[in-house]
Order: C-alpha cells, then sequence, then structure tokens
C-alpha cells in the first residue's frame, strides 16, 4: 500500500522547547518588546548602521545557533526514516529539522535561514560562525569581505520578499500531499498561512496543532491544543502506521 505524502508546515511553536522563544504567542518575542520588530526590518536594517549595530548583538546571544533538537524534531525525522514520503516547509530559521535528521533536500526554509549570512549587494554567503567570530575580534557590523556591501542573517526580513522558487515548491507541496499537518504556528503570516487553504483545497487531511486557536481551525478535520512535543510525535505515529 502506498504512504500518503505528508506534508509538515513547522512554526516557531516547534522549537520553543528547544529554548527558541516564539514571535506572536502570549510571550511572544514582538509582543514583549516592539522595537526588537525594528531588528529585523529590511527597511531600518539598511538604512540605520546603529540598528545593524543592535542586530549583530542580539545574533551574538541568539539561542537558536546554540539550540538542540527536541521531541517534534525527533518525531518529524523519525516518521521519514520509517519510509513515509514526508516533506517539511518551516517558517523557523533554525535549522532544526536538519540536526534532527531530516535530509536537507526535504526542508523547504521559507524564511531562509539564521545559520548563514549573505551580501545585500554581490550576495556572497559564508557560515553565521565566521561573521560572530568578526564580532568578537571586534568589527560591530562587519561588511562584506568580497566588496564591503552590507551583510545581512540569511533570514526573510519583515519587508522582504520570500525566495519565488522556494514559495512555488511549497504550494506545489500543499497540492500534491495527502496530509497537511500544521504545527506551532500562529497560520497568520501570509502567504506561508495560506499554505494550509490550498492543502485543505486539493483534498489533504488538514490536521492543526497549535496552543491557541487559527484562522483555519474551521477548515481543519482534526485540531490539537496539547503541547506539541507530546501532541506530534504521538500523532506522527498514528500516520506511519
Amino acid at each position: 500500500m502506498t504512504k500518503p505524502l505528508v506534508a509538515i508546515l513547522s512554526g516557531a511553536g516547534v522549537s520553543t522547547d528547544s529554548g527558541i522563544p516564539d514571535y506572536r504567542g502570549p510571550n511572544g518575542l514582538w509582543r514583549q518588546d516592539p522595537e526588537a520588530e525594528k531588528l529585523v526590518t529590511y527597511e531600518f536594517y539598511m538604512s540605520d548602521p546603529e540598528i545593524r549595530r543592535r542586530s549583530w548583538r542580539m545574533r551574538r546571544g541568539n539561542q537558536a545557533l546554540s539550540a538542540e533538537p527536541n521531541a517534534a524534531h525527533r518525531a518529524v525525522a523519525e516518521l521519514e526514516r520509517a519510509g513515509v514520503p514526508v516533506r517539511v516547509i518551516t517558517q523557523n530559521v533554525d535549522g532544526l529539522h536538519q540536526l534532527a535528521g531530516m535530509p536537507a533536500r526535504k526542508v523547504l526554509e521559507l524564511h531562509g535561514t539564521a545559520r548563514s549570512f549573505v551580501c545585500t549587494g554581490c550576495h556572497a554567503r559564508g557560515p553565521m560562525e565566521d561573521a560572530l567570530a568578526r564580532l568578537d575580534a571586534g568589527e560591530e557590523d562587519p561588511p562584506c569581505l568580497e566588496c564591503g556591501g552590507i551583510l545581512k542573517p540569511a533570514t526573510v526580513m519583515f519587508g522582504e520578499r520570500l525566495d519565488p522558487v522556494v514559495l512555488g515548491e511549497a504550494v506545489a507541496i500543499a497540492q500534491a500531499c495527502q496530509v497537511f499537518v500544521a504545527v506551532g504556528s500562529s497560520l497568520q503570516v501570509q502567504p506561508a498561512a495560506g499554505l494550509a487553504g490550498v492543502a485543505a483545497d486539493h483534498g489533504a487531511r488538514l490536521i492543526v496543532v497549535n496552543a491557541e486557536p487559527t484562522p483555519y481551525d474551521a477548515r481543519a478535520d482534526e485540531v490539537v491544543r496539547e503541547p506539541i512535543g507530546t501532541a506530534l510525535p504521538k500523532l506522527l505515529r498514528g500516520i506511519s502506521r
């Protein structure tokens, strides 16, 4: 019997058990410090050197780079190892799905990755550790070593468009899957949130796993409010049988 293609849309709630705060939840970063949003807004970042310096300082203390995968990440990787066709579409930039064992080619990072930097001028890329080492050596706003341009994390900032190729692949997966699990996502940020609707429109079984209500709960075949670290492994074990 052919196993169903399972698409997993993962949001910030998947990584909170790894010590990475979410953004829009009750204790989310943007609710606690609205000014912090400027540090990841492209227009402010590119035009204000002080914003860039603050953004780099924030990145030095970024828990995402030292975080470890949790039970939810491991459960997704285990589903893939069990022979179920799995594709992960993640709104997260922490790389924890890959660290948990998901093949990188099966993970679409809608919002980029915090594990790399990119030059806004010549588009040169490199590991974030290299840029942070320059900070440790005294550079507060390290320029590109290739062209002298402004460096930024290889994440999609507010005011930037998603990579159209990555988004196109995500839409194709949403259209083709038989099961679509939206987990740890508020399903409020478009176009990522709309993928749940695309999947439902194409006949997929839609499952929403999130602590708070989402705009897509009414369309879901199943809504799970239990903690993600226990709910997702249980749910995925049921799918793999």
